[in-house]
């Protein structure tokens, strides 16, 4: 049996997508691998896949016990035999699981970073063969990442301690070039194959929404998406459990997720969200790292997170199933300082010296600018995302807030020259409230403490308010022509890039978005994006129906075995049995997402359904051509 056979028996996918043959080609040939690649891409079938033709056990480092219980999961569903090894087991079920692995029973075993080091683990390492060591979310071995976890610096050890070193594969979503330079370092990798397949998420919508109201523009939100499953993301316990509970009153089917609720609350909590029964999820960044819930249609973050980084692999949660996914990020400039306090509070992880304590406050501060930026920026919010991660977008995406919006373009070039004028005779000595609060001519206590009247740019922007004389500041630093200082200060600076504008060799316009007839604040009207159409957009109204049905007997057969339904079969597997209306074994091995082992446990049932509905005839159940479809 050969790479191709093994995806398509257990895994029912006819092709490898973009990146996946070149990783997995690369492990059976003995060489170490980096995969870069978007969530979604498929990084799970580049080390399962060769694991199955390694002659020994694939080890996989994977961060949280979700993550290991759905891989898992998901694994035995498709015939392959695996097992995890973490603390949600006592002593003699890891006992048992790592006797059977030993005895030939598993060919993939998940275990925590945490296990490397105990005795009844080093033992068994020491008594099989370990081809393949994979390091699944690899971004937290790097201390200078977003989401270091000191417990990874283990593998390091756990490598050396082993005989013979196994071939090393790693694997993430989100990683900035620093991140994977030290991915490589500190694991050690020997002339790896590194694959960065893109950071675009094409079906993915992005907006950033500037909402006073932010309850009641989540309210009407789910209210216009209903039956559909999201996760709203909020900075603090206090904002979730303050959002469940308004979402609670309004009769959404919503739960929640943070580290102040009981082990026990929260694993029943998530359950709910994974099996449909709570289709809403409110909860702070604790939740979501290893979740592989497919159909989850909208991310909205009710509060800006620290980082690109945590945004993107958050709101990289939609969509994991292809189709289309909406990623709405609700700013206010009281984010800002909120996340400021928690950085300045948070638990430093690791003995580190002050020296190196200031490099990481002065990164997280960059972070948070860049963060901040990409709320204030009027350009393509997809490109300044693929940008951050050192990729070259190709302008306006089409699918995302900015581009789809209406604006105007105001020449602000006479008001940057007085910032900018300014910002040099205070000798570039405070942060944008005091230098924005000096040129508007304010007469607050702080304004009067540090004698701003005093200088000759005091007022020379009255005719502003100091909101304006913000924005075009804000503008500014997008642009690069102002730069602040990596502290908690912010101090203003300006850039070489500066003198363009003073020399008149350089124009600053502001976009600004028209406001539209009808459009009040808090509204959640959106123009339609110009990505691909969801594929169950494609079924008409008895291809929808016939939908629904397989849909209720996937819960039905979920609630049997105690699985998330989206391991049984994706949605995107349900759309495509209705597009290709299979009637026998043979037909629906053509279904993607449908291996032998699946049709085995399931197919005869969704067979039946799909039989009677149809009176056992071949009916077109979608618009368009077959071809157009397949495309899709």
């Amino acid at each position: 049996m050969d790479k191709t056979d093994i995806l398509k028996q257990y895994f029912g996918y006819p092709a490898f997508r973009e990146g996946q043959e070149l990783l997995i080609d690369s492990i059976l040939a003995g060489q170490d691998v980096l995969g870069i690649m978007p969530t979604g891409a498929g990084k799970s079938i580049c080390y399962q896949v060769p694991a199955l033709l390694l002659p020994g056990i694939t080890l996989v480092i994977s961060p949280l016990i979700s993550l290991m219980k759905d891989q898992v999961q998901s694994l035995n569903q498709a015939g392959i035999h695996a097992a995890y090894i973490n603390s949600s087991l006592s002593e003699a079920q890891i006992s048992k699981a790592l006797r059977l692995a030993a005895g030939g029973q598993y060919k993939i075993i998940y275990v925590a970073p945490e296990r490397l080091e105990t005795y009844g683990f080093m033992q068994f390492a020491r008594q099989v063969e370990i081809s393949m060591l994979t390091v699944d979310e690899a971004h937290c071995i790097s201390q200078w990442g977003q989401d270091f976890r000191p417990s990874y610096l283990k593998i390091v050890q756990f490598i050396k301690s082993l005989e013979k070193r196994p071939i090393i594969s790693a694997f993430t979503a989100t990683a900035t070039e620093n991140v994977k330079e030290d991915i490589v370092c500190v694991l050690g990798l020997q002339s790896p194959q590194v694959l960065v397949t893109g950071f675009d998420r094409k079906n993915l919508y992005f907006a950033v929404e500037s909402s006073g109201k932010k309850d009641n523009y989540v309210i009407n939100y789910i209210r216009e998406h209903s039956g559909e499953s999201g996760i709203i993301y909020c900075a603090t316990r206090k904002n979730v459990d303050m959002l469940w509970g308004r979402l609670l009153s309004e009769g959404v089917a919503v739960t929640k997720y943070h580290a102040g609720l009981d082990s026990e609350e929260r694993k029943q909590n998530q359950e709910d969200f994974i099996y449909d029964n709570s289709p809403v999820m409110v909860a702070t960044n604790a939740f979501g790292m290893g979740i592989d819930k497919s159909n989850v249609r909208y991310v909205i973050h009710y509060n800006m997170p620290q980082s690109l980084e945590n945004y993107y692999q958050e709101a990289g949660r939609a969509g994991r199933d292809g189709e289309k996914a909406e990623c709405i990020l609700l700013y206010s400039a009281q984010d800002v300082m909120i996340n400021r306090f928690l950085l300045e509070n948070k638990e430093q992880k690791g003995e580190y010296t002050q020296e190196e304590m200031d490099a990481i406050a002065g990164r997280d501060e960059e972070r948070l600018r860049a963060m901040t930026y990409y709320c204030l920026t009027t350009g393509c919010l997809r490109e300044y995302i693929l940008r951050y991660f050192g990729e070259s977008g190709a302008g306006a995406c089409g699918n995302c807030r900015n581009c789809l919006r209406e604006y105007e373009e105001i020449d602000v070039t006479e008001a940057s020259v007085r910032i900018i004028e300014g910002i040099r005779e205070v000798r570039q000595r405070y942060g944008i409230n005091v230098v924005a609060g000096m040129l508007a001519g304010g007469d607050r206590a702080k304004l009067r403490e540090y004698r701003v009247s005093e200088y000759a740019s005091f007022g020379s922007l009255r005719g502003m308010g100091e909101g304006e004389i913000k924005q075009i500041i804000n503008e500014m630093l997008v642009e690069g022509l102002l730069a602040m200082t990596n502290d908690k200060y912010a101090i203003l600076k300006f850039t070489a890039k500066a003198e363009e504008v003073l020399q008149g060799d350089r124009q600053v316009i502001l976009r600004q978005p028209k406001k539209l007839p009808g459009q009040g604040e808090g509204s959640t009207e959106r123009k339609k994006s110009k990505s691909k159409a969801r594929k169950s957009d494609i079924l008409n109204s008895r291809g929808l129906e016939l939908f629904e049905m397989l849909r209720q007997l996937r819960t039905e057969i979920a609630r049997e075995e105690n699985m998330p339904p989206y391991i049984i079969f994706s949605d995107k597997t349900l759309v495509d049995m209705c597009v290709k209306v299979p009637l026998d074994r043979g037909e629906m091995l053509m279904v993607s997402g449908v291996g032998t082992n699946k049709y085995e446990r399931y197919g005869e049932r969704f067979l039946h359904v799909i039989e009677e509905y149809t009176g056992g005839m071949h009916e077109k159940l979608y618009f368009g051509e077959a071809d157009e479809i397949e495309r899709m």
